[in-house]
């Protein structure tokens, strides 16, 4: 028996689909935007709290929050019990951050991650500690998603639909480093200097699709709506695989669905805005917003 504990939804959409492929008994402890998502891919679940369900269970598989401390009482009472703990880290940024609250660190016994490029990194930051390249469970079930889709021929056109990602950076900042600020920006200054600047995307845009992150409120992008003369609507009302299928470009910041929108064929662009902080995604194929502008070509 394997305790998953789990509460973000980047995490939950990795674990989610390995406890799908390998059909493991687990005791699932789920909280927040992990609850929805394992319920999407497996149904109605049964959840145990934590405290049991690591008391009966051999070993913990975890994934990593910065909206909870789940995973890393989960980590610590593992360890006071000589349970092996693993825990799945789900993007290529804040690696040891994931694990310190108040300035103590809590590590699992063994890291797990994703691809190579993670695998080199998670090396570099926890010498020393096992780190395990399992591929990754989320993408493996987008690429048998994509497969299953009968190719959509999107006829070409002279305008662009794009795909706006969005991500709670400044709450994240705030959260673990006390300053909304941290990073030099938060999303409503990413967002707006994308849809001030779309023009450089070099064609008219006939959809602006503001896709909220699954913790954010509903509502929270609306204002965007009134303040710029452009075609914008909320998604979200569709799955993440269906609103990169029916863009042309996908826009964000440093999110996962970037990443799959490149596994599609789609164009990704970074609206970091200038002054902020680069935490973004390692893979070079994304364009920066910021590049567009200074070379004049998308």
């Amino acid at each position: 028996m394997i305790a998953l504990v789990c509460h973000d939804a980047g995490g939950a959409e990795i674990l989610s689909s390995y406890a799908r492929q390998t059909g493991l008994d687990y005791l699932y402890v789920l909280e927040g935007p992990a609850c929805k998502v394992f319920e999407r891919k497996l149904g109605p679940i049964k959840t145990t709290p934590l405290d049991e369900a690591v008391r009966r269970s051999a070993s913990i598989l975890c994934g990593t929050s910065w909206q909870s401390d789940i995973e890393i009482n989960a980590i610590k009472l593992a360890r006071s019990l000589g349970k092996h703990s693993v825990a799945f880290i789900d993007h290529w940024v804040n690696y040891r951050e994931r694990f310190t609250r108040s300035g103590a660190t809590f590590l699992p016994d063994e890291i797990w991650v994703g691809d190579r490029m993670a695998e080199t990194m998670a090396k570099e930051v926890f010498p020393g500690l096992p780190v395990t390249w399992v591929d990754n469970p989320y993408l493996l079930d987008i690429r048998q998603e994509l497969a299953a889709i009968e190719a959509r021929n999107l006829p070409a056109q002279d305008s662009l639909s794009v795909l706006y990602i969005c991500e709670p950076i400044g709450e994240h900042a705030l959260l673990r480093h006390g300053d909304a600020y941290f990073w030099g920006y938060v999303e409503e200054d990413a967002l707006r200097y994308f849809l001030t600047n779309c023009a450089a995307l070099g064609k008219p845009i006939r959809r602006v699709l503001i896709r909220p992150h699954p913790s954010e409120r509903a509502g929270k992008y609306s204002w965007a709506q009134d303040e710029f003369g452009l075609p914008i609507e909320m998604g979200g009302e569709h799955t993440l695989l269906e609103e990169v299928i029916d863009s042309d470009v996908v826009v964000g910041c440093g999110s996962m669905a970037m990443v799959v929108a490149l596994l599609i064929g789609k164009k990704v662009v970074s609206c970091i805005p200038p002054g902020g902080k680069s935490f973004s995604l390692p893979h070079a194929d994304i364009i920066s917003l910021q590049a567009i502008i200074k070379n004049d070509e998308f």
